[in-house]
């Protein structure tokens, strides 16, 4: 009993001294590096409960720190749990119940509908309760499958044990936990990616994989390189270039793009914000904009942010994504195509981004999709395909 306090205690004092200031997972690696008595069953089980914890956002506001780690371990557990067994019994034997009957089953008024804070904000048509609910629970890992590594991928797989469903013909979807980097090559046969952002795929193959020339791509906010894979797998032999505002992400993508074969392909570091004259205009026929944004359709992995977050920054957030859309725009090629992304739930970084586009430049809206990924355990993202008008 005493060591199950200790865990409480433990993460209690923990979400005590975060700030968020940084991500939770970064502010823990440094914690436990400070305090080495933790053991690895400890640590853990203590950062379980920490994110337990967060995922209950900014509901039930006025309860002490141990018992609301309590609540967020009783909604986020759908089986037996020891620490329930020890410290809430009852609870632990109605864990596998629904959420509402385990709601009924806590004394303190819990409203999951207040878990995340911005409904007001939200792109259309997101179901509240459902996008609400998906945060008490750990999102999946999904791979992306390379071209002609499907079956080795799931015959590796299933002689390691590792249980796996099929989203689509490449996608597959793993617990979050699962080990795959000692089983699968990472980036040569298989991309962690996830399922909406995999989905993006979509656009690209069904718009511009006729192009008849050699494609001359932008992926302009690379960060690690996902998109550019996708998209060398999609259309095939391409002219990549890639382009990231810090130059530790632009080393690491291009650790990540040897590893997957990619080789004849240009980078530089530009701040997109600002006017660039490192291309002349007309360069290129597709430009990737995965532009930064509040990553509010990443929460469930990151749920610190739904305590943390400051509503100023979706604004701040549109701001930059505007300038950057401006900038990179005049480097498009007239009749190439513009596919702007966000991993945002936010109306201000999604539509409103649109509808920029569509009034100050002459591109023709293609399609607009906001990728729900909050009912398949995924990211809920956004992306949009524009054409420039010849």
């Amino acid at each position: 009993m005493s060591r199950y306090h200790s865990y409480i205690n433990s993460a209690s004092e923990i979400i005590g001294q975060y700030n968020g200031g940084e991500p939770f997972a970064s502010f823990l690696k440094k914690f436990f590096s400070q305090y080495k008595k933790y053991g690895s069953k400890d640590r853990k089980q203590i950062s379980h409960l920490c994110y337990c914890y967060f995922r209950l956002g900014r509901s039930i506001k006025d309860l002490p720190t141990d018992e609301k780690i309590l609540t967020g371990l009783f909604l986020c557990s759908n089986q037996s749990n020891e620490i329930l067994q020890a410290l809430r019994p009852v609870w632990n034997e109605n864990v596998t119940s629904s959420l509402e009957e385990k709601i009924k089953e806590i004394t303190h008024p819990v409203l999951i509908d207040e878990i995340f804070s911005w409904q007001n904000q939200l792109s259309e048509g997101i179901d509240i309760s459902r996008f609400n609910n998906a945060h008490l629970q750990q999102p999946d890992l999904f791979l992306r499958i390379r071209p002609g590594k499907e079956k080795i991928v799931e015959q590796k797989l299933s002689y390691a044990g590792v249980s796996f469903s099929t989203m689509t013909d490449n996608c597959l979807a793993l617990l979050n936990s699962s080990k795959v980097d000692t089983i699968l090559e990472l980036n040569k046969e298989v991309v962690v990616q996830d399922y909406s952002s995999q989905r993006v795929g979509g656009l690209i193959k069904s718009q511009i994989i006729n192009h008849k020339s050699k494609l001359s791509l932008w992926d302009c906010c690379a960060a690690s390189g996902g998109k550019s894979i996708m998209a060398k797998d999609i259309l095939g032999d391409i002219d990549l270039t890639v382009s990231d505002v810090r130059e530790s992400i632009l080393v690491n993508l291009q650790k990540r793009l040897e590893m997957a074969g990619i080789k004849n392909y240009k980078s530089f570091i530009a701040d997109l914000s600002k006017p660039t004259s490192t291309f002349k205009d007309n360069s290129f026929d597709l430009i990737i904009a995965d532009v930064p944004c509040s990553g509010s359709g990443t929460w469930s992995r990151t749920p610190e942010q739904l305590v943390y977050f400051d509503e100023k920054q979706i604004e701040e957030y549109a701001s930059l994504q505007k300038k950057i859309i401006s900038t990179i725009v005049p480097k498009l090629k007239p009749g190439g195509h513009l596919l702007y992304i966000t991993c945002s739930v936010f109306e201000k970084e999604n539509e409103d981004a649109v509808n920029f586009i569509n009034e100050k430049f002459k591109f023709d809206l293609i399609k607009s999709e906001l990728l729900k990924g909050y009912d398949k355990k995924a990211d809920t993202m956004f992306a949009a395909l524009f054409q420039k008008q010849g």
